[in-house]
């Protein structure tokens, strides 16, 4: 006896198909941006080694840190959070330290305290993730 396969439900494969492709492409840019965000954290690290001593750009680093830091921290933390609202508010907060990274490589650059292209490097990759978590914010709040 043939098995034979009614249009319907090949339908419905393709559909299964497609839906289990995008969660794995999902899953995967989760992934990627996790990674970017840890490496993003690294090379804010080995840039403040390479920082003058003096206090005012030690303040400006220890507080580049945090923000810094605090994006990847509140992007894992969103991994644990139950309801969407808090896992969207982790998404907020994350951008939010995104921003403020923005800001203190922008005065270290400025200020002619760091290297101008290292500093435009993780100025860019910053942009890129702020960008990111923005347009999850977005989405999550259905706004898009």
């Amino acid at each position: 006896m043939q098995n034979i396969i009614s249009p319907k439900h090949e339908t419905l494969n393709e559909n299964q198909i497609a839906k289990t492709k995008m969660q794995n492409d999902k899953a995967r840019f989760k992934n990627e941006f996790k990674g970017r965000v840890y490496k993003l954290a690294l090379d804010v690290i080995a840039f403040m080694e390479q920082l003058p001593m003096e206090q005012t750009s030690r303040i400006i680093s220890d507080q580049l840190l945090r923000s810094t830091t605090s994006i990847g921290a509140n992007v894992i933390e969103a991994q644990a959070a139950s309801p969407r609202k808090d896992y969207t508010n982790f998404f907020n907060y994350s951008l939010k330290s995104a921003n403020e990274c923005k800001f203190w490589l922008g005065l270290l650059r400025d200020s002619s305290r760091g290297d101008k292209e290292t500093v435009n490097r993780l100025l860019k990759e910053t942009t890129e993730i702020a960008n990111i978590l923005a347009t999850s914010v977005l989405t999550l709040k259905g706004r898009k």
